[in-house]
């Protein structure tokens, strides 16, 4: 998967690796602002019971 991606982006390795680094942050930073804050009330961590 990774090696498709690797040969579908456009540019020397440079480039192709700037790309990845714009796209793993854009990722990175929808799931902590978006993502977590909605999916955080549903699982409650602090509610853990381990008896």
């Amino acid at each position: 998967m990774y090696a498709a991606l690797w040969r579908i982006l456009p540019g020397p390795w440079w480039v192709r690796l700037f790309i990845l680094l714009v796209l793993v942050a854009a990722v990175l930073y929808g799931l902590f602002f978006y993502v977590f804050p909605w999916v955080a009330p549903i699982v409650a961590p602090g509610e853990v019971d381990l008896e």
